[in-house]
């Protein structure tokens, strides 16, 4: 009896062809359409290691050594739709169907020590493509064009994927050099699939760290972005803050990594800041699912204690406005990463209002300030509910469940008013054209400031009516000294 398990490679290889029969009838014309041009194919990189996971989506990549100029030909007559943005880096992409490819001449790239744009070029075999591959569990191929797919591991990725190991094919001094943004995408892997990382590439991070001031904020940002959305995110954090890469491209997350007072009574807030992320995700359901403006929040509320960090006399610290200080710092880190206007806008607006609840205390606002609590929180009320419920990391189990409870009730409250009073959709009694009609003036800055001082009215008593809306109006104008009210001295 034959009880001889298969290693990792040959379970990976029978793992990926199966995985392929997802989209056999695409995947076939496709090949078929390079084998009789003449050409290789494989699928490659991020794909196969999916497909070994069991976890194959819609957007495969291959390899090839056609030239971009020979894909275009093939792929303009096999997709739906096809795209050469990425012509100049060997890519062309194509759809068909549901699904997404890219398909990139075999090459080779490498950072020009001050450049921020890779020189590139194109070779004939598909060993020295894998070779340039950031992991070895993403230096696994497939290839397609023989006989039958050919699994393809010169670098021992199946065995590291098997081990839950990050390594580079060659040294990561020299993969780091080539391409420094493969340092976050380190970090990016160990959070996306809960890996270790061989020691080699952690020394390597460190060591290269500056690097990464060569790599543009967009594509920075968008390793941050797949970092901050993957499974757990601390990981990786948590990588980018040990090995000194942050400090180049988020320096107030180390920051935060700072003892309150030296009897060591208060929380360490870069424990606490990722314990916030990670409550945060837990309670994202309430948002529909994986959400970065909330995420960012959580990272982020916390930015401005550093710089407002004050000593109490006879012990103990204070950090008082830091929500203020820590929406502006936020504003502009995020606008550094190119991050876009309305990811800034709100981010910083939750970092502003994360503190807000804890005037509350154990339900003693009046209906005027819930009704402020929502008019000033808009259309990111869920999130701050979701922020504010997140930001509880206290180990004390009565007061966690004391804190819960009150925002309970706070929601309840804000339930009713909204029920009652449709406050997602608040305006004064009257509007503008009214305004104008009862004191009798045109557009002009008086109008902006009467329909102000209307809506403060509203937020503070409720509904008013039409009628008494009107007197208060008056009262206004006359103390103003404007408009038709001038007339009723």
């Amino acid at each position: 009896m034959n009880t001889r398990m298969p290693n990792p490679r040959e379970l990976a290889a029978d793992l990926a062809r199966s995985a392929l029969d997802l989209h056999a009838i695409t995947i076939s014309t496709l090949v078929a359409a390079y084998k009789t041009a003449g050409f290789t194919l494989a699928l490659v990189g991020g794909p196969v290691r999916d497909a070994i996971l069991g976890r194959l989506g819609n957007d495969l990549d291959f390899t090839t050594n056609a030239r971009p100029a020979d894909s275009v030909k093939i792929l303009k007559k096999w997709g739906d739709a096809f795209w050469e943005t990425g012509a100049a880096f060997g890519t062309i992409a194509a759809r068909k169907g549901d699904v997404t490819i890219e398909v990139t001449t075999y090459r080779s790239e490498s950072y020009d020590p001050d450049s921020r744009k890779p020189d590139v070029d194109f070779g004939d075999s598909i060993s020295g493509d894998l070779a340039r591959r950031d992991f070895t569990i993403n230096a696994m191929a497939l290839e397609l064009t023989g006989d039958h797919p050919l699994f393809i591991d010169l670098f021992d990725g199946a065995s590291d994927l098997a081990r839950g190991v990050l390594r580079t094919p060659g040294s990561a001094q020299s993969s780091f050099s080539d391409d420094p943004l493969r340092m976050m995408r380190a970090a990016r892997f160990v959070a996306q699939l809960n890996f270790a990382v061989d020691p080699e590439i952690t020394a390597a991070m460190i060591e290269m760290s500056e690097r990464l001031s060569i790599i543009s904020a967009e594509r920075i940002r968008e390793e941050l972005i797949k970092t901050l959305m993957s499974d757990n995110p601390q990981l990786g954090l948590r990588l980018l803050v040990d090995t000194g890469l942050a400090t180049h491209f988020l320096p107030e997350l180390p920051k935060l990594k700072l003892e309150i007072d030296e009897h060591h009574h208060h929380k360490d807030v870069y424990e606490h800041t990722l314990t916030v992320l990670d409550q945060a995700i837990v309670l994202e359901e309430r948002l529909g699912g994986p959400n970065l403006t909330i995420r960012l929040a959580a990272l982020l509320h916390d930015i401005g204690k550093p710089r407002t960090r004050e000593l109490i006399k006879g012990g103990g610290v204070s950090f008082h406005h830091h929500e203020v200080i820590g929406a502006k710092m936020t504003s502009r880190r995020l606008k550094e990463l190119r991050f876009d206007s309305k990811t800034v806008d709100d981010v910083s607006k939750l970092v502003f209002l994360h503190l807000r609840f804890h005037g509350y205390g154990s339900g003693e606002w009046t209906d005027s300030a819930v009704r402020r609590y929502i008019r000033d929180a808009g259309d990111l009320l869920d999130y701050l509910h979701v922020l504010t419920r997140a930001d509880c990391t206290t180990r004390n189990r009565r007061k966690a469940d004391q804190l819960s409870a009150t925002y309970d009730s706070l929601e309840i409250r804000i339930k009713e008013l909204m029920a009652q009073e449709e406050l997602d959709r608040i305006r004064p009694d009257l509007d503008g054209g009214q305004i104008m009609e009862i004191l009798g003036i045109k557009p002009s800055r008086a109008v902006g400031e009467a329909y102000a001082y209307l809506l403060d009215l509203r937020m503070e008593n409720g509904p008013l009516g039409p009628e008494r809306a009107k007197e208060e109006l008056l009262t206004w104008a006359r103390d103003k000294k404007f408009g038709a009210a001038k007339q009723d001295k």
